[in-house]
């Protein structure tokens, strides 16, 4: 699988990939990471990519022809691109997009920066929009490695154990249970003992109780959604 970054800024990415569990994974050759700057399509005689923005208002709108020739050049490249742009007026991005984009041969995340994209971009290059949160952030590098790494992990072999992704929070309404290692006693604070018993029925149960209490106090909401798949079933 191949992600490509279009961003202006590649150094902010690139450092990400140096270590850990993504590092052995690109040196698998599980995925491989690639960057494209639009200053590099600028046809603009000082490289510029961005114009005040019509209509008034304060800073400055990325425009339109650095990334039409940019993404234009990834599509000649490969066709089967399948490209995203992070705003923070788009739809959450959640686990399931996080599993079915995993299933890409190739994805590429639109990084903007000022103001934002002209929306024309979007319109004609965007496959999927999408938002991490309700919240500003100076540029669009930091979205796009939330959700590259949050798809990377789904790619087969790129977790040690594949069956952590089973157990993960949002693989169901609930969220994950409390995780606790050695040593059993540190300051003073504990771990619930039928962890330390060997039961595994019991620490199943105990788990399930935990989930539902932390997503009673954290999503209420989602505890519901559990209630109510449980009576269905």
């Amino acid at each position: 699988m191949t992600f490509t970054f279009v961003t202006l800024f590649s150094n902010l990415i690139e450092g990400y990939f140096h270590d850990s569990i993504l590092k052995r994974a690109m040196e698998k050759n599980l995925f491989s990471v690639k960057y494209l700057n639009p200053r590099d399509f600028s046809t603009n005689k000082h490289s510029k990519v961005d114009d005040t923005a019509f209509g008034g208002g304060a800073g400055m709108v990325m425009n339109p022809q650095p990334l039409f020739d940019a993404l234009d050049s990834l599509r000649e490249e490969d066709e089967n691109v399948h490209i995203v742009f992070m705003t923070p007026v788009a739809k959450p991005f959640v686990q399931n997009d996080a599993k079915r984009l995993a299933k890409k041969s190739h994805v590429a995340f639109v990084s903007g920066r000022y103001e934002g994209i002209d929306e024309r971009v979007i319109e004609k290059y965007a496959d999927e929009v999408f938002s991490i949160g309700d919240y500003i952030l100076t540029g669009g590098e930091l979205a796009s490695l939330v959700v590259c790494d949050a798809v990377s992990r789904n790619i087969e072999g790129v977790l040690g154990n594949s069956a952590s992704l089973e157990v993960e929070s949002f693989e169901t309404p609930l969220l994950e249970a409390p995780s606790f290692s050695k040593p059993k006693l540190y300051e003073a604070l504990g771990v619930p003992s039928e962890y330390l018993k060997g039961n595994h029925s019991k620490i199943r149960s105990l788990k399930l109780a935990l989930s539902e209490s932390k997503t009673k106090f954290f999503r209420p909401q989602e505890l519901k959604k559990h209630k109510a798949t449980q009576k269905l079933s």
